[in-house]
């Protein structure tokens, strides 16, 4: 078995971690020998990078071309070269190719070497605090103490792709007269995404309060219910993948406050696996919406608040 295929075994075998506040991640290094990681539910493969990849004219720098799988053309993003550091590329070595599934479309990120799975509690896995570092999310260990550094995958998407984030100005123009006065709780540690939904929200005339992490919005949610009894919002909107607690766990525990068992809550997450739809549903969410589509988590905002 290769080590490619171990890996993708290893992984399926931990498939069921979203009831336990846990990530699974695989880690990897670019040309820099630094330790990256990546959550392996979006992963669909991982290859070797062929020697010929068809280029794609006009594209961004970091994109180095498409390839075929399983009938496909899947953009090819050299992460070394989004995050701007040297090419992961030599003359003995292509490379090694994680398709994954994001926002239900493929990518192939272009890295160094794979290395080991590592499951670490959302609990351990903290957002990076006193410095600002290209696409860096989250910071998580080895048990050696080595650091591993989550990337902001939407950030590099956003950037390389030049993903939409902004609905239709029909839509918006409608949705405006329909969303005034009403209030959504916006929960993303992914500055890209957060910029995202404010806009959107901003665009529908809906007031909202948006967090980094669940602790924190979990704490405005009872604070602000125990001030007069009232609830604070009328929908949560919330990501997945998140430092501190994932938004399983999140949606859990809203639906275990009485003051909020019957607020809407959407998961919207990269993570657009099929499967999530029902992990939402088990979490006790209202719906699962994938990024990015505003003009579809527009639609779905208005459904769900009755406008």
């Amino acid at each position: 078995m290769s080590k490619k295929e171990e890996f993708l075994d290893e992984a399926i075998r931990r498939s069921n971690l979203s009831n336990s506040n846990q990530m699974e991640m695989l880690t990897f290094r670019l040309s820099d020998n630094q330790l990256y990681g990546i959550n392996v539910f979006k992963i669909i493969e991982i290859v070797e990078c062929p020697d010929h990849l068809t280029r794609i004219p006009c594209s961004h720098p970091a994109v180095k071309g498409v390839v075929s799988f399983r009938g496909d053309a899947v953009t090819v993003i050299d992460l070394a070269e989004a995050l701007d550091i040297e090419n992961v590329t030599d003359s003995h070595n292509n490379g090694y190719l994680i398709v994954c599934e994001y926002s239900r479309q493929l990518n192939a990120f272009l890295i160094t070497q794979p290395e080991f799975l590592l499951t670490r509690g959302w609990d351990e896995i903290v957002k990076p605090e006193g410095f600002n570092a290209k696409a860096l999310v989250a910071i998580a260990y080895t048990d050696t103490e080595e650091m591993v550094l989550l990337l902001d995958i939407e950030e590099i998407l956003a950037d390389v792709l030049s993903l939409e984030s902004f609905i239709g100005q029909g839509v918006a123009d409608d949705a405006k007269l329909r969303g005034v006065g009403k209030k959504v709780l916006l929960l993303d540690d992914s500055n890209t995404a957060m910029m995202m939904l404010t806009s959107i929200m901003d665009e529908m005339g809906i007031e909202s309060q948006s967090f980094d992490n669940a602790p924190s919005a979990l704490s405005f949610l009872k604070e602000a219910a125990g001030k007069n009894g009232e609830i604070p919002v009328d929908l949560i909107i919330s990501d997945i993948e998140m430092p501190k607690m994932d938004g399983f766990t999140f949606a859990r525990t809203v639906r275990s406050l009485t003051e909020f068992n019957q607020v809407p809550i959407v998961l919207h997450s990269s993570m657009s696996n099929p499967s999530n739809q029902l992990k939402a549903e088990e979490a006790g969410a209202d719906h699962f919406i994938a990024k990015f589509n505003p003009t579809a988590l527009s639609t779905l905002v208005l459904e769900v608040l009755g406008c």
